[in-house]
């Protein structure tokens, strides 16, 4: 048989046996993707006619996996590599080349492939597989089912092999079982922002084994705000190699389609983030505070004010457990310049304490409590403790007023909580926030909808988000206290309007506490 060569590098095959010159051949590649793909498919011919090589971005990935392998300091570090992308680059090709460059390069390889649904999996990613499989040199190494490839090597298509897993949040034993130790690991997420935060975490536990080479790949579609996903891309893109590629700069996309989707829906919609530039959407269908209004507020340097404006506290209160207990401070525009505090399995006594000290040092006009939890405890003791600054109750499961939205447009809302933080998403536009990365993903964790009579605003609870494995957005609640009563400077004239204040604390308390 004809052996293919590789570039610089002619193989004698005049007295091989055919077979081991493959696998000597094969082998050769074991830290080279790129080459190994050049070598094994054949390019410019059937069903890969016109084409003369995997793609620039697929050669961009394929180049960082060789990079990291042939560094000995970073070899056995685990090598985390994330695309978000617009339509049609050929994600499930890449994937496919990849796991059979896994497989074939190093002996006893796993691989585990996973998808945002087990659709996509069965009909999308499984078939790609399956067609590379087929192309490739290596074709008769491995068996291929309708969930996994197997090694066809006697006694090795346990242990040398690639499974395409389904997942559930309550089923993550194939993740958390994955080890390799010695060998070649290669973990591959498909459509990635759709997988539960949950799988991602408990895959963390693959990239444990020492002396392992372990490639951890995330793909996809940009199409969730938050998640798992996003993070790569945000506060944990220190441990992910990244990019996000617009389609329309991948060679052999289907350009008129993504322009036409540009045209219709427009550059900066949601739409084309997604679908064409592979760039996250301003905000998630539902997310109550857009990524857009977030990121302005971080960076926003602090306003100029004039003399006068008042200090609020709004505290935030937890007990025990994975909440938090949160001071945020804001001055007019500006809630950054002063330090906020936060505490974790602090008592009622010793949070009152410590924010009667902050008291003295920031002179507040008001303080806003959450009453709930803890909440009511500290009110009674820090009105012992501040004298004749208002120590004012936040009912989140009171009732809410009327509050903007959007600019020059008013909404029902259908409790305090959904009042104050509409108030805060409106103030978010010109104010200024300390650059904290659990305040970041507080103030984009919630998601909105609307009460059964279809015209009030409501927040997602909080068990509604740490059932999606999100955290209470404690850091986000603080703030959205300061915005519970208007509030002046306590040297203007009735600052405060008092009929107010006991209008408030009478309302009905109990209606949906969360």
């Amino acid at each position: 048989m004809a052996i293919r060569t590789r570039t610089n590098h002619p193989v004698n095959s005049a007295a091989a046996d055919p077979v081991l010159a493959l696998a000597e051949d094969i082998g050769a590649f074991t830290a080279d993707p790129l080459g190994y793909a050049h070598y094994a498919f054949a390019w410019g011919e059937g069903d890969l006619a016109g084409m003369t090589g995997p793609r620039a971005w697929q050669r961009e990935v394929m180049a960082e996996i060789r990079t990291h392998l042939c560094d000995p300091a970073r070899r056995f570090q685990p090598l985390r590599i994330a695309r978000a992308s617009g339509h049609g680059i050929g994600k499930s090709a890449l994937i496919a080349m990849l796991t059979k460059w896994a497989l074939d390069t190093c002996p006893d390889t796993r691989v585990i492939i996973t998808a945002n649904t087990e659709a996509q999996l069965r009909t999308k990613t499984a078939p790609e597989l399956g067609k590379w499989s087929r192309l490739a040199l290596t074709s008769a190494w491995f068996r291929q089912s309708a969930t996994a490839m197997n090694s066809t090597m006697a006694g090795r298509e346990k242990s040398w092999r690639c499974d395409l897993v389904t997942w559930s949040e309550n089923n993550t034993e194939a993740f958390a079982g994955l080890h390799n130790q010695g060998k070649r690991i290669m973990l591959v997420f498909d459509e990635a922002s759709g997988i539960a935060d949950k799988v991602w975490e408990v895959a963390l536990g693959a990239l444990t084994d020492s002396e392992t080479e372990i490639i951890w790949l995330a793909f996809g579609n940009p199409t969730h705000a938050s998640g798992a996903f996003r993070e790569c891309f945000g506060r944990h893109r220190a441990l992910w190699n990244t990019a996000q590629i617009d389609a329309r700069a991948v060679e052999g996309t289907n350009k008129a389609y993504l322009d036409e989707l540009v045209r219709t829906f427009g550059e900066d919609s949601n739409v084309a983030r997604v679908r064409v530039r592979g760039l996250f959407p301003s905000s998630s269908d539902m997310q109550f505070i857009a990524s857009r209004e977030i990121e302005g507020a971080l960076a926003r340097a602090i306003p100029v004010m004039a003399g006068g404006e008042p200090v609020v506290f709004g505290v935030d209160c937890a007990r025990y457990g994975d909440d938090e207990s949160v001071l945020a401070i804001r001055c007019g525009n500006d809630a950054r310049s002063r330090a906020w505090q936060s505490w974790r399995a602090t008592d009622a006594m010793q949070l009152a304490g410590d924010i009667a000290i902050a008291a003295q040092r920031w002179q507040p006009d008001a303080i806003m409590v959450d009453a709930g939890n803890i909440g009511a405890a500290i009110v009674d003791r820090l009105r012992q403790l501040v004298g004749d600054v208002p120590v004012i109750e936040v009912w989140f499961g009171g009732q809410g007023r009327d509050a903007e939205l959007e600019p020059g447009i008013a909404v029902h809302t259908a409790n305090k909580r959904a009042e104050i933080w509409t108030r805060m998403r409106a103030w978010l536009r010109r104010g200024a926030v300390p650059d904290v990365p659990r305040l970041r993903d507080d103030l984009a964790g919630p998601t909105y909808g609307f009460a059964a009579d279809d015209t009030r605003v409501r927040l997602e609870r909080k068990v509604d988000m740490k059932r999606r494995g999100l955290p209470s957005p404690d850091w986000a609640d603080a703030l959205a206290c300061t915005f519970a009563e208007v509030v002046l400077p306590r040297s203007v004239p009735n600052w405060l309007d008092p009929d107010r204040v006991a209008v408030m604390r009478d309302e009905d308390r109990y209606t949906e506490l969360d």
